[in-house]
């Protein structure tokens, strides 16, 4: 029975997030699910993104946290297409979480949506939003070995992204280990390395996302 149930949920997310897929594709949005554990700075690279590319792009975003608006009010001040989600304790956003905040949003104006992920890199893994393409945000600060541990976050994904690597100096993250270990998960994968904090890389980002959208 508790098999049968979990398989009921799956489906119906799968139902939910094919609905939005089809949804952002008709009105030719690109959508970016964004996973990371907590820290990792998810919001300042929405936020970086936003200023380099805001006045190219029309970008919106769907904030998911488990109780509160900090992040929301953050990205406020630089685009007014903002929806607050907070799961109540809830570990990942779901499909029909996602559908409901589309709502609130003006999708036809948007190319660009952003979809910041709760902070975890367990839960959300499994529930598709209907995203155009799945980012893995990492960070130095958080150490070398979290494709170890969460191997599962860096297989199904499109980018991997590792953040704060002007902290590299200080620290004894070991790029090649990292970047190893994602490579036998996932062999094709690309790793961008960038600082939001510094500027360094955060073109290559950029240039990801105007050559995917």
């Amino acid at each position: 029975m508790k098999i049968e149930v979990v398989e009921n949920v799956m489906q119906y997310n799968k139902e939910e997030a094919d609905i939005n897929r089809r949804l952002f594709k008709a009105n030719k949005v690109f959508v970016i699910n964004i996973l990371s554990a907590p820290g990792a700075g998810k919001t300042t690279l929405i936020m970086e993104t936003i200023r380099r590319l805001g006045d190219k792009y029309n970008i919106g975003v769907i904030e998911g946290d488990i109780s509160s608006t900090h992040d929301s009010e953050k990205i406020k001040s630089l685009t007014d297409d903002v929806v607050q989600i907070n799961t109540g304790g809830t570990c990942h956003l779901n499909a029909s979480m996602v559908a409901k905040a589309v709502e609130k949003i003006d999708i036809k104006k948007l190319d660009i949506l952003f979809i910041e992920n709760v902070g975890n890199l367990i839960c959300p893994v499994g529930f598709d939003l209907g995203e155009s393409s799945r980012l893995l945000l990492s960070s130095v600060s958080e150490g070398d070995d979290k494709p170890v541990k969460y191997p599962k976050a860096f297989v199904k994904t499109d980018l991997v992204i590792l953040n704060k690597t002007d902290m590299l100096p200080y620290s004894d993250f070991n790029d090649d280990f990292f970047s190893g270990k994602i490579k036998e998960l996932n062999p094709e994968i690309e790793i961008i390395r960038l600082s939001c904090k510094s500027g360094q890389g955060v073109q290559g980002w950029i240039d990801w996302i105007e050559n995917n959208i």
